[in-house]
């Protein structure tokens, strides 16, 4: 049965997840929202059942262990049988040649005999269209070619052709070399390449994750968040996905399967905050130009709250019949309804991305009073939409409210400007700016804070609680001691809490109740326990949650609270 206990491996270009068994399950080319050209996580078409997948099999397995390189994104799986074992290794090439990143559309994989006498079999069915269409196939001495109708991949070897076309099993003696990429001629052979690619790319990682500024404790953990989220950014725009997959069911049989592949502002926001803490900053700077692309291109209008990782618009989002989805549990989507919805928190994300470029110093890019009047526009649509009605946070898709947490970033989005106001020795724009915050956190105060509940509420005038009013805290909005604060943190633990999980809201939504806890927002509790001084409670469920990731320290979307399963989308970025 098909799990959530992956690998990652990327470039920040391409990726590609990889179960125990060293099967590559999920892979799109030519970019992170491509053609799933390997997509047995979501199963395969009926006609094909054991299409979409990479695999190196050994024969009669036993056993089979996996770890990453440590501080890389190379990932090394231990492959056990009757006759031997091998050890494979994974990675996509990243280092710098000529002075500028070296990022190919490829896959390298390393299989090294390391015991007794392997016998093992190399399946690559990739397929086209979505699944829908098989390859054709050509070969030549050391290169199988598939061939869809708009993607085309070639893999080269120094296996035997004969037997990776054939599917034979066969033993093997000598380390053998794999890689698959456009369909060009290696400049050298595939045995070469992989030494060299795969020397330079453990150097480049080693050297990324040495520059880290990194907590005493906890940094295996921090340095795996940190390297998968680097691995989230499309560095080609500066794009961040929210995750790498698409269809992965928050809940069993819920039908709540959503594509991730996409920049969401919001999440972008809080992967960019995460990693500039750790002085990884050349993320914020590639992202900051992704946001000023926005910006120029909005004027007044509407900024909707995701985009392609290319800033496409339009992401239409409709269903794939062919593929039954991760284990059958459709269906499977391509695209997402959200483009289209209006979430006020979408201002605010955006300024709170782009502030740190007016006061870094240590950024190449600088922003300045261009840019400042550039985001007074944005400022303006904050102000005159945080009392107005919008799909949330949680992109409700059937119901719209004055969401608290979208008239909070609202908030942001003006107090953010004063500060940046007052840097850049604009009194008067300052001045201005702190009035309108004011002005809304006037209204939060009055309208989102429920006598009956004790807490702050979801809506204006609501009455249920949610998760999402803890983001007062992180943003400065209120004092992390405030009764008001500490009471809303208290009532939604006992209400939403499932110790260490928090559940997202308590109102039933378009698809009913939720059943699985979204991982961000434990994390968002576990902060403001922080912030209130309560670090020994905060620290307790740190450690709780850090023993949910799976095997290689990654974590999807959703929990399981009763059975500590993960589900939802991985990896999911927010989370990390």
């Amino acid at each position: 049965m098909q799990t959530l206990d992956l690998g990652l491996i990327g470039n920040c270009c391409i990726s590609a997840l990889i179960d125990k068994q060293a099967r590559i399950v999920w892979c799109c080319l030519p970019r992170f929202d491509g053609d799933p050209v390997f997509h047995a996580l979501l199963g395969a078409p009926a006609d094909a059942p054991d299409d979409g997948v990479f695999s190196i099999e050994v024969e009669n397995p036993s056993s089979t262990t996996q770890a990453y390189v440590e501080n890389t994104a190379i990932l090394k799986t231990t492959l056990r049988g009757e006759t031997g074992a091998v050890e494979i290794t994974d990675f996509c090439p990243r280092f710098y040649m000529r002075d500028r990143i070296f990022r190919p559309q490829m896959l390298v994989r390393r299989i090294a005999p390391i015991d007794g006498n392997p016998r093992l079999k190399i399946r690559v069915r990739p397929r086209f269209g979505h699944g829908s269409q098989a390859p054709s196939v050509t070969y030549g001495s050391n290169h199988v070619r598939y061939l869809g109708d708009n993607l085309a991949v070639r893999l080269t070897t120094d296996a035997p052709i004969d037997y990776v076309l054939e599917e034979t099993t066969f033993r093997a003696t000598e380390p053998i070399h794999l890689i698959l990429g456009p369909d060009e001629t290696l400049a050298e052979g595939p045995a070469e390449v992989a030494r060299d690619f795969g020397e330079r790319t453990t150097n480049y990682w080693r050297t990324w994750t040495h520059r880290l500024a990194l907590p005493l404790e906890w940094q295996e953990a921090v340095i795996r968040a940190a390297i998968t989220l680097k691995m989230s950014s499309y560095e080609p725009t500066g794009a961040i996905v929210a995750a790498m997959t698409t269809s992965i069911p928050e809940a069993p049989d819920s039908a709540r399967t959503w594509d991730y592949r996409y920049c969401w502002v919001r999440d972008a926001f809080f992967v960019v905050r995460a990693l500039n803490s750790l002085a990884a900053v050349r993320t914020m700077e590639n992202y900051f130009r992704w946001i000023m692309n926005i910006v120029d291109d909005a004027q007044r209008d509407f900024i909707q709250p995701v985009f392609g990782i290319g800033l496409e618009k339009n992401l239409a989002e409709r269903t794939i019949d062919h593929l039954p989805g991760y284990r059958g549990m459709g269906p499977v989507r391509i695209g997402n309804q959200a483009f289209e919805h209006f979430q006020h928190d979408t201002y605010g994300n955006l300024i709170l991305g782009a502030a740190p470029a007016f006061f870094d110093a240590r950024l190449f890019m600088k922003a300045g009073p261009a840019e400042f009047s550039r985001f007074e526009i944005l400022g303006e649509r904050a102000f005159y939409l945080h009392d107005k009605p919008d799909a949330g946070i949680w992109e409700l898709r059937s119901r719209t409210r004055i969401h608290t947490s979208s008239s909070l970033m609202c908030w942001v989005a003006c107090d953010r400007l004063a500060k940046i106001a007052a840097h850049l020795q604009e009194a008067e724009r300052a001045q201005f700016w702190a009035d309108r915050a004011r002005i809304i956190r006037e209204a939060i105060l009055a309208r989102a804070w429920s006598d009956k509940r004790q807490a702050f509420v979801e809506s204006f005038e609501g009455a249920h609680l949610d998760a999402s009013v803890l983001l007062m805290g992180q943003v400065g909005f209120i004092a992390p001691d405030d009764p008001r604060f500490v009471a809303t943190v208290e009532r939604i633990g006992e209400v939403l809490g499932r110790s260490p999980h928090l559940m997202r809201y308590e109102e039933a939504d378009d698809y009913g109740s939720p059943e699985t806890a979204f991982n961000a927002c434990a994390f968002w509790r576990l902060e403001a326990l922080a912030r209130a001084g309560r670090r020994d409670e905060a620290r307790e469920q740190f450690e709780a949650l850090l023993s949910i990731r799976n095997h290689l320290g990654l974590m999807a979307e959703d929990t399981n609270p009763g059975t500590g399963e993960g589900g939802g989308n991985f990896p999911q970025t927010y989370f990390m």
